[in-house]
């Protein structure tokens, strides 16, 4: 499989590279110190991106977007990848989901993502089921045109900074051989609506400046019309749409494996220990080969993958093993780079504190390890039983 880039991905990398290194990173240290990215930073972001032209760089050509095919993504995710979490948000990148809006869904929730007018949030976790999603207790009743939504949300991503949710909603129960099974309804839900309140959420360690909340619905009356795809089908919405999300994390991951990577490498090079430089010595010359091999590894096979996507072929087997790869790279490289960095590698003046503590998210959000490793080992027994 052929991964040479074409010049036209090779102006998208180092366009993306530019824009970091000139609107993202000048900024990160006055946001890991506050853990806020201000409105008019953010506007500021979202403009430039515009400007750019890497705003929704995920939606099709003919929609206003930028048209990227997956691989493509990959390449713009991975710079993006290098700079704090809540800048990389400045730029917009519309949940693909919402491709599945229809009517006048079209001019109030997608064209306005695409132009970066508004942002999304997906609203799936609860308190009680996490990787268990069909456990969801959050139900919308019909009650005529409208449906009531009563129920919780946990751990939602840059909801304190998005014009509306897509919420994911149990609207009934079907009896199967396995027991009950939940039909799943997707919502178009704007803020403010009433019955519908978003609480502070939970502080992280991971990613300052880009938060999580806890959304509350209590009788929410949302019409039928902002019903997103078909009543009782909402996980035929997300599995057609929501594929890419796992192939994105995996992509920012490959980013911050190169920053890690770099840092690492340059301070082996520089760094005298014993009147030699510390990467003469194995103990450190065999981390940055063990750093390498996991990052090249995972680089071909989220690659493979996105390959795969824009032709078409791509499984759930192989999104889960980029996203997995990936991750576990991440953990590896920022960890190992931190270690040859020593005591310094802790400290707030530089960056590797900050991309450890980032990196352990990245294996729970979007499918933990667990739940890749589990979607993989049924892809493979299935056709044998």
């Amino acid at each position: 499989m052929d991964f040479n880039l074409s010049e036209e991905q090779q102006m998208l990398v180092a366009t993306a590279r530019r824009f970091v290194e000139e609107e993202l990173l000048p900024h990160e240290e006055m946001v890991e110190k506050t853990d806020q990215v201000p409105p008019e930073l953010r506007a500021h972001i979202t403009k430039k991106s515009v400007e750019a032209g890497l705003c929704a760089a995920n939606m099709p050509e003919e929609l206003g977007g930028g048209g990227l095919g997956a691989l493509s993504l990959a390449l713009l995710y991975r710079e993006l990848g290098r700079a704090n979490m809540g800048l990389q948000y400045g730029v917009p990148r519309p949940s693909n989901i919402l491709q599945a809006c229809v009517g006048e869904q079209r001019e109030r929730y997608l064209m306005p993502c695409i132009r970066g007018e508004k942002i999304d949030c997906l609203a799936m976790t609860e308190p009680e089921a996490g990787s268990d999603v069909r456990a969801m207790a959050c139900k919308a009743e019909r009650k005529g045109d409208d449906f009531i939504i009563n129920g919780s949300k946990h751990f939602i991503s840059h909801a304190d900074v998005s014009d509306f949710v897509i919420l994911f909603a149990a609207t009934g129960v079907d009896e199967t051989k396995r027991g009950p099974r939940k039909r799943i309804t997707t919502f178009l839900i704007d803020m403010g609506t009433p019955g519908f309140e978003r609480l502070e959420g939970y502080h992280s360690v991971s990613h300052r400046g880009y938060h999580n909340s806890r959304l509350e619905f209590t009788d929410c009356v949302v019409p039928a019309s902002q019903v997103l795809g078909e009543i009782d089908q909402g996980f035929d919405v997300a599995n057609e749409w929501l594929g890419a999300t796992r192939l994105e994390v995996a992509a920012t991951c490959l980013g911050r494996c190169d920053r890690a990577f770099e840092l690492a490498a340059a301070h082996a090079a520089q760094r005298r220990q014993f009147n030699q430089t510390i990467g003469s010595f194995q103990g450190v010359s065999f981390k940055l080969a063990d750093m390498e091999v996991r990052r090249r590894a995972a680089e071909l096979l989220v690659y493979e993958a996105a390959s795969k996507d824009e032709e078409g072929r791509m499984t759930d087997m192989d999104a889960a093993i980029a996203k997995l790869v990936a991750t576990e790279a991440l953990a590896f490289i920022a960890d190992e780079a931190l270690q040859i960095h020593g005591g310094m590698g802790l400290m707030a003046d530089l960056p590797l504190e900050r991309i450890w503590r980032d990196s352990r998210v990245e294996r729970i959000w979007d499918g933990t390890s667990e739940i890749q490793k589990l979607i993989i080992s049924r892809a493979i027994l299935r056709p044998l039983e």
